[in-house]
């Protein structure tokens, strides 16, 4: 069973998922939104806060290219929201103060070395760059753990993306993600947590979740996924791109307790537990004398039948085997059988 260490914790299948709370770009460049975000997602109890690192001129190049949930091109937008180094650090150093896990999403080569210089634990590699393999073998050298999202890609481009990852040797989550904002649940498909884990048994595997409710990460919690990410923010009426698919802190308190809950009520095996004793001492029924027996009298539907309590000593699955059989001694009314009265 694989597991990824992250800043102390545990994750895979033995421990209790964890919950990523994506502020990503929802503070809108601003640093005191995201102390906020960050304050918010603390005190709804949430272990991780994950940004998202734009060094827009090592991203992209000028571009009029406008995303499907918004109405002004990505160069506007990550020009809007990209922070400096010095407010990444704060972020992070704030995070830390409280104990939580700071991770960020680098979008490019020098976003990744700026978060290697302010010491990240791990390295979240977005799904639009799953497949930029350049940039994936660049996270890799660093030598930290690295979860892989993988939305827009096929099982032939991720692939070839754990090729690399594994190559040097570094812990790995690959995150089942489909790329549309909002995700209707139809195209979800929790069904591909199990088909990454077939293909990549050394994975830990997780869901990045972009519909508009908890449902589809709490499912794949069930599944056994081991991470849960989706958007974050401290208030639906802010503007962004990705405030209408966040998640708010009730939603993030809930899902933090959902998920630990189908955590805990998960594996096991079929079979009668010690501590439903007391429920079997009163709910079990038992084979009892309808009326007065005789000794020599043969039992049948007449003078016995089954009824509780269920501290007899003959219960109600051997009644059948009863029938037929005499009394070996006289047995009043309203008492349980027991074998020594039975021939």
């Amino acid at each position: 069973m694989s597991t990824v260490q992250i800043a102390g914790r545990s994750i895979g299948p033995d421990h209790p998922p964890l919950v990523i709370a994506e502020i990503g770009i929802n503070h809108e460049g601003d640093p005191r939104k995201a102390i906020r975000m960050i304050d918010d997602a603390h005190a709804a109890g949430c272990e991780c806060v994950k940004f998202q690192s734009h060094i827009i001129e090592d991203e992209m190049i000028p571009n009029n290219v406008i995303p499907g949930n918004a109405s002004e091109s990505i160069w506007d937008i990550m020009k809007r929201c990209a922070l400096n180094e010095e407010e990444e650090a704060q972020l992070k150093a704030h995070a830390e103060s409280k104990g939580m896990i700071f991770l960020s999403t680098p979008f490019s080569r020098a976003a990744a070395e700026r978060l290697e210089r302010l010491g990240v634990a791990a390295f979240k590699i977005g799904s639009g760059e799953c497949n930029n393999y350049p940039l994936v073998e660049h996270i890799a050298r660093f030598g930290k753990p690295v979860i892989l999202s993988t939305g827009m890609n096929s099982m032939e481009n991720i692939s070839r993306a754990v090729s690399v990852v594994r190559r040097h040797r570094v812990p790995f989550a690959l995150m089942h993600c489909t790329s549309v904002y909002p995700t209707p649940y139809n195209k979800v498909r929790l069904g591909a947590l199990s088909e990454l884990h077939t293909a990549f048994p050394d994975a830990v595997i997780g869901l990045s979740d972009h519909s508009l409710s908890n449902y589809p990460c709490l499912g794949a919690t069930a599944l056994g996924a081991s991470l849960l990410e989706r958007h974050f923010t401290s208030d639906k009426t802010w503007s962004g791109p990705d405030i209408s698919i966040s998640m708010d802190p009730q939603e993030l308190r809930e899902l933090i307790a959902g998920s630990r809950a189908i955590f805990e009520a998960s594996g096991g095996r079929k079979g009668i537990l010690a501590d439903e004793q007391p429920t079997i001492d009163f709910a079990y029924a038992c084979v009892v004398t309808l009326r007065d027996i005789h000794v020599g009298e043969i039992l049948s539907m007449d003078n016995i039948w089954v009824k509780r309590p269920g501290t007899g000593e003959i219960r109600a699955e051997h009644f059948n085997d009863l029938l037929g059989k005499r009394a070996k001694v006289a047995i009043e009314a309203n008492k349980q059988l027991r074998w020594e009265a039975i021939s």
